[in-house]
């Protein structure tokens, strides 16, 4: 490992260390904030050497980043959903999807993840597609947002969503929108909504851990639709 490679992986154990220390920790954020500084000492790193390094330090902030997400929900039960248009994939297809749209045919299942092919977000893809029939016999739809391009979604809904509910790539101000923003990084947190066809949210949940998501969801929606039986 190069000598600016050991220096990242330094700090980053000192930060671990630091988080699993059984003395009160610093806030995560601070934590967070130690370990960027100490990166961009890296600016000085000779220009040869910072091409390999780019990659391994993107991904230990992110992984910092996910780490601080708080376990609250951003927009709260009773807000408006705010609506957006963007590119979605189902089964490895793009096509133009706009949640109003999506609400009429009734609830819209609406779950931010940080990015496909990480290990929390396919699981998690993988509970969703296996409930998604379920969803749809209850009448609603289900649609993944993250800020993945549509070309890397094209391939996130045939191997992880195995081509049964659509994923969508997520604008800044999508994400911004819903206020589910990850620190540091230009990506959502992980963050489940269930809309009413009014547009109204009926259920918000926020976790790291891909657990709960699914269960949750369902219950709002059975919940809902017991309180409102087709005539």
């Amino acid at each position: 490992m190069s000598p600016p490679c050991r220096r990242v992986a330094g700090a980053w154990i000192s930060l671990r260390r630091r988080r699993n220390d059984y003395h009160a920790p610093r806030p995560v954020a601070w934590q967070i904030g130690r370990f960027a500084r100490g990166a961009l000492r890296l600016g000085s790193t000779p220009p040869c050497r910072r091409p390999a390094l780019k990659p391994f330090l993107a991904a230990l902030i992110a992984t910092a980043a996910i780490a601080a997400t708080p376990a609250t929900a951003a927009l709260p039960v009773g807000a408006t959903a705010p609506d957006f248009a963007t590119q979605a994939s189902l089964a490895g297809k793009p096509f133009p999807f706009r949640l109003s749209q999506a609400l009429k045919k009734g609830p819209v299942v609406l779950y931010f993840y940080p990015a496909a092919f990480t290990s929390g977000c396919t699981v998690e893809a993988h509970e969703f597609a296996e409930a998604t029939d379920d969803f749809n016999r209850l009448g609603a739809t289900v649609i993944g947002v993250s800020a993945d391009k549509i070309e890397t979604l094209n391939k996130f809904s045939v191997s992880e969503c195995r081509n049964k509910f659509a994923v969508a790539s997520a604008t800044p101000k999508v994400i911004a929108d819903y206020d589910v923003k990850l620190p540091v990084v230009a990506k959502s947190n992980r963050t489940s909504f269930v809309i009413a066809p009014d547009g109204k949210i009926i259920y918000a949940y926020s976790a790291l851990s891909p657990a709960g998501h699914v269960s949750g969801t369902m219950n709002a929606v059975k919940a809902w639709e017991a309180a409102h039986p087709k005539r």
